[in-house]
């Protein structure tokens, strides 16, 4: 076996993580749930996009990783019998993409993933999947808003790889109204970064702030962060109405909070920028 295909795949009902918990494919509306420790988003293989370099295993990205990128962990890191599951699911969903009937044998083994290639891998797989079936605005929406919070998170991250325009960016909008930090800081990432206005994207960082998701997450956080006055009186008012409360200011803010006071960038900066690639 060679390892994870360059193409696509499908879906089951059921995912289990990495203790042997199985994932009910649940109600969609479902939004609101705080993660445990476990589904922290530094502890997985993430598939957040766009081609800057490998990820450490077990280990936050520094950088996004590409789809190339994905396929190579995969192929090193899966067990031979997850790695023959994922290369016939890529295979099935590069000869049978788009909709077929009421739901697309590529969409069955997305929920299969977490089960078959295991919590730390699922988002991985779950990309390379959508890649293979060439999903494109619609079916993306479809498995966002039909899917559990893990094929969600999935599709977010997919986003950058699939989806040239701003077309998504509902999807993205939704999941920074969620408080499921897994969500947010999928949704903060380099289609954010790319496509999300200035007073969207704001309040997304005040968002990850709010929720102790790691400013870390947010892609090309430094350079739309930068001389970014708007942003850093929402980080003043912030940080005043927590002391006031007596509650402590979240280390991130100072950090964000020092970017906006850097020189800002060539005329246009206000405007979503950064590449996904």
């Amino acid at each position: 076996m060679t390892g994870p295909r360059a193409t696509h795949a499908p879906r089951t009902d059921s995912t289990q993580d990495s203790h042997g918990t199985t994932e009910d494919r649940g109600d969609p509306a479902d939004r609101d749930a705080t993660p445990s420790a476990d589904d922290n988003p530094a502890a997985r293989t993430s598939p957040a996009p766009s081609g800057t370099g490998s990820t450490p295993s077990g280990t936050a990205p520094a950088a996004f990783p590409s789809l190339d990128d994905l396929r190579r962990q995969l192929a090193a890191r899966l067990e031979p019998a997850a790695r023959a599951w994922l290369d016939h699911a890529l295979d099935e969903a590069a000869a049978h993409p788009g909709t077929h009937g009421p739901i697309s044998a590529w969409e069955l083994r997305l929920a299969e993933a977490g089960r078959r290639c295991g919590a730390a891998h699922a988002d991985a797989a779950r990309v390379l999947i959508l890649d293979a079936a060439r999903a494109d605005t619609d079916a993306l929406s479809r498995v966002y808003f039909q899917g559990t919070a893990d094929e969600r998170r999935a599709v977010l991250h997919a986003l950058p790889h699939l989806v040239p325009g701003p077309g998504a960016l509902p999807l993205v909008e939704d999941a920074l109204r969620t408080n499921d930090t897994r969500l947010l800081a999928a949704a903060t990432g380099p289609y954010a970064a790319r496509h999300l206005d200035p007073h969207a994207w704001r309040h997304a960082v005040l968002k990850c702030l709010f929720t102790g998701v790691p400013v870390d997450e947010v892609a090309n956080l430094p350079e739309r962060a930068r001389g970014d006055g708007e942003l850093a009186r929402m980080l003043a008012d912030y940080a005043a109405e927590r002391t006031a409360a007596g509650r402590a200011v979240p280390e991130d803010l100072h950090r964000v909070l020092d970017l906006t006071e850097s020189a800002p960038g060539a005329p246009g900066a206000d405007h979503p920028h950064g590449k996904e690639s």
